[in-house]
């Protein structure tokens, strides 16, 4: 475990090194994805100009969801997701040879190496839009409560995360995957815009079980707006519990199947 923390905090100064060299990208996805955010709150800011709720939530709970979504959205730009997306180019290319080859976990490598600190300032960005959504909601939040948000906050980034390596495993079986890409990127948007608690039927099962995006923004914003049971608490760690698992194994499988560039 030591090891891989000096590793990790090597990689960090690495990455902070480079990105001081390329100073007008440093900030881009915090344009990019603040800028997303703020149209997503104006837009519902209309929509509940004209009604007082949507399903059984009001401009509050959605403002806390909005909030929360791009919280867990931040954490990903900034820890992971940057050299997540990597794995179909590196599979392809046979330039994963590089990461098997190092007394390191391949996949902690892989997922830690492009860590963007430019991202950094979409968790107070994110953390203001929560605290304006609690100011709309009547219910009184005690200290309890915000550490039961922030335990699943995490808990919902590993399931951003399992999802994202369970799409990028599928490039050890297939040629191309911007197919998938297209998927998640449909999945995510939808479930940025529509709550989970508001899908029924099929949408339901598709959103909340088989791809739970449905639940990465929902489960924390309910438990802020107290609006959740124990059951919902539950369910909410089993599906990370399965989908790490599922993660792990399918990513092990994935590598026997790997033809690498000296095969």
């Amino acid at each position: 475990m030591r090891r891989e923390l000096r590793f990790i905090k090597l990689l960090l100064k690495l990455r902070l090194s480079q990105m001081m060299v390329f100073r007008l990208s440093f900030f881009g996805s915090l344009f990019v994805d603040g800028s997303l955010f703020i149209f997503q709150l104006l837009s519902f800011n209309a929509i509940y100009g004209q009604v007082e709720a949507i399903g059984a939530w009001g401009r509050g709970e959605m403002i806390v969801f909005i909030g929360t979504f791009s919280l867990i959205n931040a954490i990903n730009m900034v820890v992971y997701f940057f050299g997540v997306i990597n794995i179909p180019t590196k599979v392809k290319e046979g330039s994963l040879d590089h990461y098997l080859t190092k007394p390191i976990n391949p996949l902690l490598r892989l997922s830690l190496e492009n860590i963007d600190i430019g991202s950094i300032p979409l968790l107070p960005f994110s953390i203001v839009i929560i605290a304006y959504g609690i100011s709309q909601l009547n219910v009184a939040i005690g200290m309890g409560t915000v550490l039961l948000y922030v335990v699943f906050v995490l808990l919902m980034c590993i399931l951003y995360y399992d999802m994202e390596v369970i799409l990028r495993t599928i490039s050890f079986f297939v040629i191309s995957t911007s197919s998938i890409d297209r998927l998640e990127g449909e999945c995510i948007e939808m479930c940025m815009k529509i709550p989970g608690n508001l899908f029924k039927g099929i949408f339901k099962l598709l959103f909340c079980v088989l791809l739970p995006y449905g639940i990465i923004a929902t489960v924390p914003a309910k438990i802020l707006s107290e609006s959740i049971s124990m059951r919902g608490l539950i369910y909410a760690i089993l599906i990370v519990i399965i989908f790490t698992a599922i993660m792990l194994k399918f990513w092990k499988y994935g590598l026997k199947h790997y033809k690498s560039a000296s095969s």
